[in-house]
């Protein structure tokens, strides 16, 4: 069964998030094996600025998922914009955005430092207090992970 990869992308913008969900994660394991989501990279930098938390956060996903195949510099370009989610405001998305860090330092070294950088600036003070340790603790082992490669 082959994914038609234009109508799962669309899906990633339906009301019903759990339909939005599962074409998420469709298209991250098509991303795993093949570019074929890669034409999309600037719709999903696009997604980094919706209103929509979860919009926010499928974008994220996506944009960490291609980077391996990232070979027109698209991440380097937006990797600014990528960062200010480590503190996203709705701290789900900001550990989403962070877990998916050492992804993008992996496949794209020149930008390790970058990451490293906006990791160490990062205050999860910004959150409520249950929500603070969690944050610290995905950014600390975010940066203890990019550190081994």
């Amino acid at each position: 069964m082959s994914v038609n990869i234009a109508e799962t992308f669309e899906a990633l913008f339906d009301k019903n998030n759990r339909t939005a969900y599962q074409a998420l994660q469709e298209l991250q394991k098509e991303s795993e094996k093949t570019d074929c989501v890669y034409p999309y990279m600037d719709r999903l930098s696009d997604m980094l600025d919706s209103d929509n938390s979860y919009i926010r956060t499928r974008g994220l996903t996506l944009l960490a998922c291609n980077a391996k195949w990232d070979n027109d510099y698209k991440i380097d370009e937006i990797i600014d914009k990528y960062l200010k989610h480590i503190t996203d405001t709705k701290p789900i998305t900001a550990r989403q955005c962070i877990k998916q860090l050492p992804v993008i330092a992996k496949y794209k070294p020149e930008l390790r430092d970058d990451i490293l950088s906006a990791l160490h600036k990062a205050d999860s003070s910004v959150y409520e207090d249950s929500m603070q340790p969690l944050v610290y603790k995905d950014i600390q082992k975010a940066i203890k992970e990019i550190l081994k490669f």
